[in-house]
């Protein structure tokens, strides 16, 4: 699919929104079972993805954004939250990062794809900035990763 930069940046909103609400919902699962450790690393993912929702809501405030329903969304790739079913309300906050990370790679190859089929020059430049800001998000989870202690 190749991506008008209106629907790009549908697209691209939606994800980021998305994934907030994820972390929040993940958030207040983890803070009802008293695990107020990954209930912050939850929060913390919640609030960079409003911060990158928010940066790519201002850089569209120049387009016309299409009104689109569920259904009109078509993702190159999945989408950047998985699914939290794998979890459990005894999760360790280091499996909480690397669920956090594999999101984050999750967007980036979203946005590296769509990069790779467009033929629109804006989309093809935003899209390969925001992998790279995707990556740099996964880099900073594997530097967080490095120091976190894995239970067993």
């Amino acid at each position: 699919m190749s991506y008008t930069l209106p629907v790009f940046l549908a697209h691209a909103i939606k994800m980021e929104d998305e994934a907030a609400e994820r972390y929040l919902e993940l958030a207040d699962m983890m803070e009802a079972h008293n695990n107020v450790e990954v209930a912050k690393v939850f929060r913390d993912m919640n609030h960079y993805s409003i911060l990158h929702g928010d940066s790519i809501k201002k850089r569209a405030t120049s387009v016309e954004l299409p009104k689109m329903k569920l259904a009109d969304f078509k993702w190159v790739t999945p989408p950047e939250v998985t699914d939290e079913e794998v979890f459990d309300y005894m999760l360790d906050p280091y499996r909480a990062l690397e669920y956090a990370r594999e999101n984050e790679q999750l967007a980036a190859q979203y946005y590296q794809a769509v990069a790779e089929e467009t033929q629109d020059e804006e989309v093809k430049r935003l899209a390969t900035e925001f992998a790279q800001e995707e990556q740099e998000h996964t880099a900073a989870l594997d530097n967080i990763l490095a120091n976190t202690p894995r239970s067993h």
